[in-house]
């Protein structure tokens, strides 16, 4: 689909949930080696200590997929030239606690039509803004942004859409790839609860590291 963005990570079940089951696991299996007598208490206390240290690595895994960074996969070409087929990318899932989410920001997001897959995009309109695309260019409230359109935009994707009013607590996005993009002009405006987070960095391929702009 184009505009998707993979988590690296399992789906099916979610990496939350086969983090919770290992955590689960390594419990059961800390309460069962208490009470295994045969083995030396200096045998035991080894083994305990190495299963803390584990559910210690589990349960700090856990607090940083779900609240922190997670990492995700790029499977089409619909935010190019700034992400590309196969680029993996860090996404800070505690940015907009912090800060308020920007134009031009480029964000990943459980797509409107189907929460469970995410989607990768770059802000285009706010709340209360009205978004038009005039022979390709971005146009916010009346005015040209040449900043939140890809490079050679009107050129070789000159098109044209709008006006469209952006509700309150919704988002208009678009993919940098105008030509290629399902965005908010097919699939409507996004909620802001459904932003997942900032893309901050590109960490692979190596010839591709850098930051998200």
């Amino acid at each position: 689909m184009r505009g998707a963005a993979f988590p690296m990570s399992l789906s099916e079940p979610s990496i939350p949930v086969v983090i919770l089951a290992v955590a689960a696991g390594l419990l059961a299996a800390r309460t069962v080696i208490r009470r295994a007598y045969l083995f030396s208490p200096a045998v035991r206390r080894m083994v305990l200590e190495t299963v803390d240290a584990a559910l210690f690595a589990v349960v700090l895994a856990f607090v940083i997929i779900t609240f922190v960074v997670q990492a995700f996969y790029i499977p089409s070409g619909s935010m190019e030239p700034t992400l590309r087929v196969g680029d993996r990318i860090l996404v800070a899932k505690f940015y907009y606690r912090l800060a308020p989410i920007q134009r031009g920001d480029v964000i990943v997001f459980r797509y409107p039509l189907n929460p469970g897959k995410d989607f990768v995009k770059r802000v285009v309109g706010l709340p209360g803004d009205t978004v038009q695309l005039r022979s390709g260019v971005v146009v916010v409230n009346g005015k040209a942004r040449p900043d939140l359109t890809p490079s050679q935009g009107d050129a070789s994707c000159p098109q044209n859409y709008g006006p469209k009013k952006v509700d309150a607590g919704h988002l208009f996005v678009m993919g940098d790839n105008r030509c290629n993009s399902e965005d908010s002009r097919f699939f409507g405006l996004v909620p802001v609860r459904n932003v997942v987070g900032k893309a901050v960095v590109v960490y692979w391929p190596p010839h591709r590291v850098g930051l998200v702009h």
